[in-house]
């Protein structure tokens, strides 16, 4: 009979979810691997050897250490679900003109689905990860808060998750920093995993060429965009681009075209194929609107609420007020912020608490 129940943990076979699984054991949980198989390497059709989370490698890896351990380990397929839901909508949003983050849809519409079908199939009351952040309470409901590891803290990618996926969630990382972690897993006697590398990349784009995805996933993309027009904020004609989808929100290198000065995609407008550069000063901005709104510590969004709002992963965030607006939440930044883009996710702070978080719509203009 376990200590404190039976738990599922998600193991890719790397450090951090392999610590998770084996602390959960030490503390007497009864752990359940699963292993979710969510991309085919083959089919990026990019040129770097399969590595990562779905690699055969990987697998066995995570199988290797349940075996080691005493517990059961599974293998999922879920290759279709993911294909159709996280690929699908990358595709589309960068063919909208925004920059999606595939990950952050994944946690909340892909993997923890998956993990609790699964859970409830197992008779898990659990699930785990090993995200580095931590869960807290707050009247009631539950919320992500940040990890002890600022370096490597995800709460950013974890805004969407639901309240019945934050009740049966265990983070036992979030208390730790990857140094720790590392000397755990020597100390459990996996001193090669204690020593592994990790991987920054976008699972199905295994090469971080998102460009070459998509001319791969869209048939006579390149030919149909390429020769669209460069223009000033001004609309004066700058030059000539490769297609809109292959510019983001932010950028400054790759763009082809020498100005004298350091030059910015301010803004992309996919319906005339133009894409909008700017100087540093032009591509700030004092506020923005952000739509489907995951509140998490409060019911909804406090309106008037004080945050910190961060606008991508390892942004270090910028003081705001929000406001409510029928389903959206408004954002006004206290200070300019650069680099606000359509499609990437909003989420707010207090403190270490995650409030909520959302995806950018549209930004607001810096008109002082």
């Amino acid at each position: 009979m376990s200590k404190h129940g039976k738990v599922l943990v998600a193991m890719s076979g790397g450090i951090d979810s392999t610590v998770t699984a084996m602390m959960l054991h030490e503390e007497g949980y009864e752990v359940v691997g699963i292993t979710m198989k969510t991309w085919d390497y083959a089919n990026s059709g990019g040129s770097k050897k399969e590595t990562g989370c779905c690699s055969l490698d990987s697998i066995n890896d995570a199988r290797e250490v349940a075996v080691n351990m005493g517990f059961h380990h599974f293998i999922i397929d879920i290759r279709d679900e993911f294909g159709d839901y996280v690929i699908d909508n990358f595709v589309e949003e960068y063919m909208a003109g925004r920059t999606p983050n595939p990950c952050v849809l994944c946690n909340t519409h892909i993997k923890w689905n998956a993990l609790l079908k699964r859970a409830d199939a197992l008779d898990c009351a659990f699930i785990a990860t090993g995200h580095y952040a931590r869960i807290g309470e707050h009247d009631g409901r539950k919320f992500i808060s940040r990890s002890a590891d600022d370096h490597k803290d995800q709460s950013y990618v974890l805004w969407g998750l639901s309240q019945e996926c934050l009740d049966r969630s265990r983070f036992p990382l979030g208390p730790y920093t990857k140094p720790e972690v590392r000397q755990m897993a020597a100390d459990f006697g996996y001193e090669a995993l204690s020593k592994k590398a990790e991987s920054y990349e976008i699972c199905f784009v295994p090469d971080n060429d998102y460009r070459g995805f998509l001319k791969r996933r869209v048939d006579g993309l390149e030919a149909s965009l390429v020769g669209g027009n460069f223009i000033n904020t001004n609309g004066e004609l700058l030059g000539q681009h490769q297609g809109y989808p292959f510019y983001t929100v932010g950028q400054r290198k790759g763009l082809g075209l020498a100005f004298g000065q350091p030059m910015y995609v301010t803004e992309i407008q996919p319906d005339t194929n133009t894409v909008v550069l700017g100087t540093v000063d032009e591509l700030v901005r004092n506020g923005m609107s952000v739509y489907k709104v995951n509140s998490m510590k409060y019911a909804q969004i406090p309106d008037g609420l004080e945050a910190v709002t961060k606008i991508r992963y390892k942004d270090r965030g910028a003081l705001s007020r929000l406001t409510n607006n029928n389903g959206k939440v408004e954002v006004e930044f206290y200070a300019n912020v650069k680099g606000v883009a359509p499609g990437q996710s909003a989420v707010f702070y207090e403190g270490d608490d995650v409030v909520g978080g959302g995806i950018i719509h549209s930004s607001v203009l810096n008109n002082n």
